[in-house]
């Protein structure tokens, strides 16, 4: 459920604002448009939002300024530090996209950046029809993630980082539960959400998903 990770992002923390923000070259595509990604994500969303993967709290910070009211969710206890020194108004509790504390208002909006491929695809599938049961009509989740068109671009995305010499790059795409359009696709559809995919960049599309019934 992705807390498999949290001894990798408690190291990362320290570095995770670097790294976001292009200054380590592997990763460089990867985060290209980081901050606009993060805006369109916040614009998306409405109302009482839950924020998984809360990280430093760069979309936390986003979804604050917008006047909605967050509940944001963060496994890694080296990330939660850090994101509520920055904002020490902001919830953060020990949470995680299968597993979070009951929120005390009625949720509009799952929200989430670079995180969702923390989830095994049957994780994936478990954590979104517990979000339909969560939302009502019209409620959203809205996510940004690395994900890809078919298997076949995932291994030539993978390939392309080893022939560069991007080694950590590939271990990650290897090693972590990246997953392709048309598995999210049928995901959301049998959950009662229509689902929309932008890409952002090389690696991100955005993920919007809407509650239909």
């Amino acid at each position: 459920m992705g807390r498999e990770f949290n001894e990798l992002f408690d190291q990362w923390s320290h570095s995770y604002d670097n790294t976001v923000s292009g200054k380590d070259p592997e990763y460089e595509e990867v985060f290209l448009h980081y901050d606009e990604i993060l805006s369109k994500v916040a614009d998306s969303s409405m109302g009482t939002v839950v924020e998984f993967g809360v990280g430093t709290g760069n979309l936390t910070n986003k979804l604050m300024k917008r006047r909605l009211t967050v509940f944001g969710m963060e496994p890694s206890e080296g990330m939660r530090k850090i994101a509520q020194e920055k904002l020490p108004d902001v919830r953060i509790f020990d949470g995680d996209f299968l597993n979070f504390p009951n929120v005390s208002e009625s949720i509009d909006t799952f929200v989430s950046t670079y995180a969702f491929h923390h989830l095994t695809d049957k994780e994936k599938e478990i954590a979104i029809g517990k979000y339909s049961k969560l939302l009502k009509e019209g409620g959203r989740v809205v996510f940004a993630d690395t994900v890809f068109a078919t298997e076949e671009a995932k291994r030539g995305m993978i390939q392309d980082a080893k022939g560069k010499g991007y080694n950590r790059l590939a271990e990650d795409l290897e090693r972590e539960y990246y997953t392709t359009i048309s598995v999210l696709q049928d995901l959301f559809n049998q959950n009662s959400f229509s689902v929309t995919f932008t890409k952002l960049n090389p690696f991100v599309w955005l993920i919007d998903a809407k509650k239909i019934k």
